[in-house]
């Protein structure tokens, strides 16, 4: 029986040629699957039979937008995930959804093979590969560019020699990643980290140096997940999608920075996240108002650890999971309104309200209603330091 290997297949050169590359190079059948997480393009039915017309035995396509929004966006606005503080994992959430239907698509067709598309110098290739080894660890990875040495030359020389119906026209200058939840630009000029990004490479947000009227949006919370946009239900992909648009037309959400990559090296990206960031924004605000302090304080390093997690490729990894529990529990009251204005590049909380809160009025007043018993003070600020003024009257004897 020939063998098959799962594709995961985006409809763009690469991919394309890796359908033949692959089958040349193993002798097995290749079975293509493209899975759309919002990152627009081509119809997924011209995929499909793209794929099949390249050579692929079988071609599977997934509308992958909800289970994405619901299943990677919403855990990672609830974890207020932000990578080195900035990056709202854009790509690394996208890559665990597409392994979910890469695996079950080599079950269905008896694959023993997956491949994908990645390089060598990436986050990605350990993204797919971790996360099939951890679904099933009896497939086998391979990557045509890393393994193969599959240059983009070599495949354009590949794709005219027979033939195949995609185009290969010049190479974009820069290597672009993009779903509902924002969109990653690097390489080409970028990689010198001097140059200042250009307004060319970005299709997220408008320029935010434009003058234009401010935007004041409500956005409504239950148990930390997105439910309304000014009094409108929304599911958490509609919640997505109309802060990109809106956000996205303030400037919201441009970030410019150098990361550490897990293979060991430090890369510029550029990003732009105008829904991620304004509903984290939101998110993280209500929390403060309706979240306990120590258990706050927890979870802040909880969230870092949940962003090294997902960016690191173990999506589902034990400590992931363990952690998912801590951060749903702590999100239990995380519900309520916050209004917040969108200008100038800026997502800036106006206003927030709860049912949940814990903000109480009589005890944070310096007026009249005033309820808090200014005379225990003493007492607790005293015991508070009294460990530090006992250690400091042994370091002054001793001085």
């Amino acid at each position: 029986m020939t063998e098959r290997v799962v594709l995961a297949y985006s409809g763009g050169l690469d991919t394309s040629v890796a359908i033949g590359w692959i089958a040349e190079e193993t002798g097995a059948e290749v079975v293509a699957v493209a899975v759309d997480v919002g990152q627009g393009g081509e119809d997924l039915g011209v995929i499909r039979k793209r794929a099949l017309d390249c050579g692929a035995v079988e071609a599977e396509v997934a509308d992958a937008k909800d289970e994405f929004a619901e299943e990677y966006c919403l855990p990672a606005i609830k974890a207020n995930a932000l990578y080195m503080d900035r990056y709202p994992l854009v790509s690394a959430l996208s890559r665990p959804a597409i392994v979910k239907h890469l695996v079950a698509a080599a079950r269905k067709h008896g694959a023993t093979t997956v491949a994908h598309g990645c390089t060598g110098k990436g986050n990605d290739q350990v993204r797919f590969e971790a996360g099939i080894a951890a679904l099933a660890p009896d497939l086998k990875c391979i990557a045509p560019v890393r393994d193969y040495a599959m240059t983009r030359d070599k495949a354009i020389a590949f794709c005219e020699a027979r033939g195949l119906p995609v185009a290969t026209t010049k190479k974009s200058p820069y290597s672009i990643d993009q779903n509902v939840f924002g969109r990653a630009v690097e390489t080409g000029f970028l990689e010198d980290i001097w140059n200042a990004p250009i307004e060319d490479i970005y299709e997220y947000t408008a320029n935010p140096a434009v003058p234009r009227e401010p935007d004041e949006v409500i956005i409504t919370f239950e148990e930390g997940a997105p439910v309304a946009v000014d009094g409108e239900p929304v599911t958490v992909l509609q919640a997505i999608q109309r802060l990109n648009e809106r956000a996205g037309a303030q400037g919201v959400g441009r970030i410019d920075m150098v990361e550490d990559r897990l293979v060991g090296i430090k890369s510029r990206e550029v990003y732009e996240a105008p829904g991620a960031i304004a509903l984290i924004t939101a998110h993280q605000e209500l929390e403060n108002v309706t979240v306990e302090r120590e258990l706050a304080r927890y979870k802040r390093q909880v969230e870092q650890r949940w962003g090294e997690l997902v960016y690191d490729g173990q999506w589902f990894s034990p400590l992931k999971r363990a952690l998912d529990g801590f951060v749903n529990e702590a999100g239990r009251h995380v519900c309520g309104d916050v209004r917040m204005t969108l200008h100038g590049g800026r997502a800036v909380v106006t206003g927030r309200r709860s049912e949940r809160s814990l903000y109480d009025f009589h005890l944070a007043t310096y007026d009249t209603g005033d309820t808090f018993d200014q005379s225990a003070a003493k007492g607790f600020i005293d015991l508070h330091s009294l460990s530090s003024k006992i250690a400091a009257k042994r370091d002054l004897a001793q001085a």
